[in-house]
């Protein structure tokens, strides 16, 4: 077992021996790796469009669209988060995994043929598209800024902290601004295509450390048998006198939980879980613009199905290994005394987030510790990286355009680069706050906040790809409703808070008797039904407005007939263009302080091709073609169907 004895810092949970100097160079080596994988895609990418840097010029493969949707969604959060719960509780939280597995084939299979049939570039953008306005698309837009920093962000710098303090014992700042750094600087000068490709090394990194992570700690404990029993007595010297705090839940081997179950209820792991994740996979820009960017649409079925199978890799490689880790350390891991976890990893509420970092020290040998350390902080770069385009797409595109109408393609992806920048500096400043909250009621966190306000997104969507009759009025007051009533039971959740382990439970039965995965299906049928009333009860939009903006309607050659504002816009960019020919016609050669500062951001200016309406037309319409040869259509079915069989028999077996 591990000395226990207070160290520097706030290692004191593990061993002394800390990392070596092989173990330095593995993760120097990777980090110059990454940087120059970011660069080489950079010097490829298509940076001088719009299209180019937030959409990697649509020609990504489908193992790099399957590689980029994982490790967006796999980050050191996850690491730290899944192996935590595990460790906490058992498997069930890999409900959160299983049931992503389903959820992106809902995504390549139903919402990504729309959005590209749609030719938009967020989904903001989409429903601007879909219901005309400006409110959906602004709320949307601000909404998804508030959930990417206040989630997303936090989590993995939080989670990627608790790496870098305990394994390598780095002053916190300096780390976690060298890892930001690192990671803006192929995230604001390469674009997507940079972002995608670094996404792909990271992830041969991450699944192939955390399986030899994982062989290793099976090996340790005895295999999984041992596990089973050993497991459910793990719980450490230490105890609460009278009180079950901290004992092993003895259904820790079942993803289905008692519906009264505090911590994952069947009832909310079937349905509950299954909104959260349609909407994660299916709504939020991060993974959808992975998606996006595919060459076209048998390379996002392939990718969808490659992140798909690599889904079930968490369970055994993170969420087990967590179990592990509680077995192995049940003093520093189980600890429920609070004045014992504090000693350990300096939170009183709880230990369990140290379960996988605690893995990596204690077992890993030298150099393959390094790896793995490296493999966090890929997971940590992956993520923010992914967060970071997307936030700037979002901004670029659906706020800053608002803001200057006429702002030329140039300034669009310097502010684009400028906002990736501001992100960053908001994450360090939210370092502190990270630290002073209790570490151990993170992930918890997490997941309240997008049940507090995810539902009546994914009912929003759903109406708007499934059923023409949803018009503006409809969804926006569906979304408010939503709104207010996500917004009352987050006040009050956080308003009373959790009691503690022994303490009287005195919160109103609202709070106290509903679980948020339950409160996660009442609030998204209450955002549905609101929506279809309020449709049903104002004037149904123009059949020809939705053209290509839902499932019925994608492959339809009409000619699409725009809203007043998005013709208003278009005959804008007309006017542009035609000044951008005009100015290049006189064009002055560029002086050299210019030419450094497109270098620094990226960007390249684009070559302007003559070409008449018709011939723009044709091209749009190979842009946001999603037609399939009939060959690897079969193909990519009949992928998905054993897909989906191997998930229902995961379901089944550990059900």
């Amino acid at each position: 077992m591990a000395d226990n004895s207070s160290g520097t810092g706030q290692g004191s949970a593990f061993s002394k021996a800390g990392v070596g100097t092989v173990d330095l160079v593995v993760i120097v080596i990777y980090l110059a790796l990454c940087m120059l994988t970011g660069l080489w895609a950079t010097w490829r990418a298509q940076r001088g469009s719009v299209s180019g840097y937030f959409l990697a010029g649509r020609d990504i493969l489908w193992f790099a669209v399957g590689a980029s949707l994982f490790s967006s969604n796999i980050g050191s959060g996850s690491f730290v988060g899944l192996a935590g719960t595990g460790a906490a509780s058992g498997i069930a939280v890999a409900s959160y995994e299983l049931n992503g597995l389903f959820c992106l084939l809902l995504l390549a299979w139903l919402f990504v043929p729309v959005y590209i049939a749609s030719g938009v570039y967020t989904m903001p953008e989409y429903l601007m598209k879909r219901f005309g306005g400006q409110r959906l698309q602004v709320y949307m837009a601000l909404l998804s800024l508030v959930i990417y920093v206040f989630t997303k962000v936090s989590a993995d710098i939080y989670a990627g902290a608790i790496f870098i303090q305990q394994a390598l014992q780095w002053n916190l700042y300096i780390a976690i601004a060298v890892l930001l750094a690192i990671t803006a600087v192929y995230t604001v000068t390469g674009g997507l295509k940079a972002v995608i490709y670094t996404d792909t090394l990271q992830t041969v990194i991450m699944v192939g450390g955390a399986i030899i992570l994982m062989g290793i700690s099976f090996a340790k404990v005895g295999g999984m048998d041992v596990l089973h029993e050993r497991y459910l007595v793990s719980q450490p010297s230490v105890t609460v006198p009278n009180k079950t705090c901290g004992l092993p839940n003895p259904d820790a081997f079942h993803l289905l939980q008692p519906a009264d179950s505090n911590d994952l209820p069947w009832p909310g792991n079937v349905f509950g879980i299954t909104i959260l994740s349609s909407w994660y996979f299916c709504n939020d820009q991060v993974l959808v613009q992975r998606t996006l960017a595919a060459k076209n649409m048998h390379h996002v079925k392939g990718g969808a199905i490659l992140a798909a199978y690599l889904k079930v890799l968490p369970l055994f490689t993170i969420v087990f290994p967590g179990m592990i880790s509680r077995v192995l350390f049940p003093d520093e891991v189980g600890c429920v005394d609070p004045d014992v976890c504090k000693e350990v990893c300096e939170n009183e509420a709880g230990c369990t987030n140290i379960a996988y970092p605690k893995l990596v020290i204690e077992l890993m040998p030298t150099g393959l510790r390094g790896l793995m350390l490296a493999a966090m902080m890929a997971a940590l770069m992956s993520s923010l990286t992914s967060v970071f385009n997307s936030a700037a797409t979002i901004f670029t595109i659906d706020l800053w355009k608002r803001i200057r109408p006429k702002s030329t393609e140039a300034e669009m992806l310097v502010v684009g680069r400028v906002f990736v920048l501001i992100l960053i500096g908001v994450s360090i400043v939210w370092v502190p706050v990270l630290q002073a909250s209790q570490g151990g009621q993170l992930f918890n966190y997490i997941q309240a906040v997008t049940g507090y306000f995810a539902p009546p997104i994914l009912a929003l969507f759903l109406l708007a790809v499934l059923w023409t009759r949803t018009n503006e009025q409809g969804a926006f007051w569906g979304l408010m409703i939503g709104l207010v009533v996500g917004l009352i039971r987050m006040g009050m959740d956080f308003g009373y808070g959790s009691p503690a382990c022994g303490e009287e439970d005195t919160r109103p039965p609202i709070i106290a008797k509903v679980h948020f995965l339950h409160f996660t299906i009442i609030l998204f049928f209450v955002a549905l039904f609101a929506t279809i009333i309020v449709s049903l009860c104002t004037v149904p939009a123009n059949p020809k407005h939705v053209i290509r903006l839902t499932w019925w309607t994608r492959h339809s050659d009409e000619e699409r007939e725009e809203f007043p504002e998005e013709k208003r816009r278009h005959d804008k960019i007309k006017i542009m263009i035609e000044e951008e020919k005009e100015l290049k016609v006189t064009k002055r050669e560029v002086p050299k302080w210019r030419q450094c500062l497109y270098t620094l951001c990226g960007y390249e200016p684009p070559q302007l091709v003559d070409m008449s309406e018709e011939e723009a037309r044709d091209q749009q319409k190979l842009l946001t073609s999603v037609k399939e040869k009939k060959k690897w259509k079969w193909f990519v079915n009949a992928n998905a169907l054993v897909l989906m069989t191997f998930g229902a028999f995961l379901w089944g077996f550990y059900g």
